[in-house]
């Protein structure tokens, strides 16, 4: 089964990094989010019931990304991971993609980031 539904290019401003300056001045990061879902219920019954609501998936990816500055990116990833797949029982996998747009380090680049996947063990 290769249904997903994703959530792409959600860009947040603000103030996640180990550098002092990270905190202070804050900065532009992309996330991208891939769930492995079954979509054949709800592409037969055409009903948000039957599939995972991606709006309020936002929601909970906007309140991690507000919320209290943290310094690794990839413990970000792993809380937005872990709320996907506790919240959500439909889904089976979570990818999750965070690229900081303009670390401060020097070159030329589209952005770093870190990408995870992490499998839903439902109870």
């Amino acid at each position: 089964m290769e249904d997903k539904i994703f959530l792409q290019g959600l860009e947040f401003y603000a103030y996640h990094g180990a550098l002092p300056a990270e905190n202070e001045i804050g900065q532009i990061f992309t996330v991208d989010v891939e769930m492995k879902v079954d979509l054949s219920v709800a592409g037969a019954s055409d009903r948000v019931e039957d599939t995972v609501h991606y709006g309020e998936v936002y929601e909970d990816i906007k309140a991690i990304m507000h919320d209290s500055a943290v310094q690794l990116i990839e413990h970000l990833a792993e809380r937005i991971a872990l709320r996907i797949n506790s919240h959500y029982n439909r889904v089976m996998e979570t990818k999750v993609r965070i690229t900081k747009k303009n670390p401060p380090i020097p070159g030329y680049y589209q952005g770093v980031g870190v990408e995870i996947v992490r499998v839903n063990h439902h109870d």
